[in-house]
């Protein structure tokens, strides 16, 4: 599809949050999915992912995730000192400010008149676990979290005491969780950690781990890979298709019975 861009400056409780807005030029009704960036914000990578959901048929809102810190507009670079001030960031804001400003965008979206109401969310690194925060809004149908930081050490935001593993029961849409083995952001035990809680709570999850490094679907530095890149996008356009395009209901896990005779 062809597809158009622009931004609005979203009200928040801390603050007005610039989100960047990309849908399809057409008349319709679409589904919402918000995309929630690495620590550098909206950088080229991130609005090519917006553009790629968009064109099949989705309206991205983009949301600046520091917008408390920085003037509007203000992408990071892919060196140091972005890297050095995302991460400061990021222990410096209150994890309170990043579910208000999930929902802000999750409320702009569902108010658009060509939004057909249902919604989803995706993230990538520290992304990956605001859009994990964000399955726990009950009307989040369809969550993907790409190498989700942070969530086995419960370091999110200011105190670095996050709760998101004590709530993962509040996740009522289907999640897509996708890892890198090696990874050093998210180790094995860590992972397994996620993993545990997230069956504990009989959450709707997919699990997925790839032999790669962390970032590996950004499309810049030695560390993408565009075959794992192609292949999960595949996969998070038919978890959005089934769940937000065709309306698929929410599925609760059936219980397992004891095992029987075949």
């Amino acid at each position: 599809m062809i597809i158009t861009e622009d931004f609005v400056d979203l009200d928040t409780p801390t603050g007005k949050m610039r989100t960047f807005r990309f849908e399809p030029a057409f008349e319709g009704s679409f589904p919402g999915i918000v995309l929630f960036s690495e620590i550098y914000q909206m950088t080229g990578p991130i609005a090519r992912t917006a553009r790629m959901l968009a064109g099949h048929g989705y309206i991205v809102a983009v949301p600046e995730i520091y917008h408390e810190f920085e003037p509007l507009g203000s992408p990071f670079e892919y060196d140091q000192a972005g890297t050095d001030k995302g991460n400061r960031y990021k222990i410096e804001k209150e994890i309170s400010a990043y579910d208000s400003d999930a929902r802000a965008a999750l409320d702009f979206l569902a108010g658009l008149p060509n939004c057909n109401g249902r919604l989803g969310a995706i993230g990538i690194c520290i992304g990956g676990h605001l859009s994990f925060r964000a399955a726990m809004n009950p009307d989040v149908q369809a969550t993907a979290c790409f190498y989700a930081t942070d969530i086995h050490k419960r370091s999110l935001g200011k105190g670095m005491n996050d709760n998101s593993l004590d709530r993962v029961g509040e996740i009522k849409g289907e999640l897509m969780m996708v890892w890198g083995r090696q990874d050093r952001h998210v180790p094995r035990e860590g992972r397994a950690l996620i993993h545990n809680a997230l069956l504990d709570a009989d959450v709707n999850v997919t699990w997925h781990e790839f032999n790669a490094r962390h970032a590996f679907v950004r499309d810049v530095g030695y560390r993408y890979n565009p075959a794992l890149a192609r292949l999960t996008m595949d996969m998070v356009l038919e978890l959005f298709n089934r769940k937000l395009q065709m309306g698929e209901p929410v599925q609760t896990p059936i219980a397992q019975k004891p095992a029987g005779p075949c």
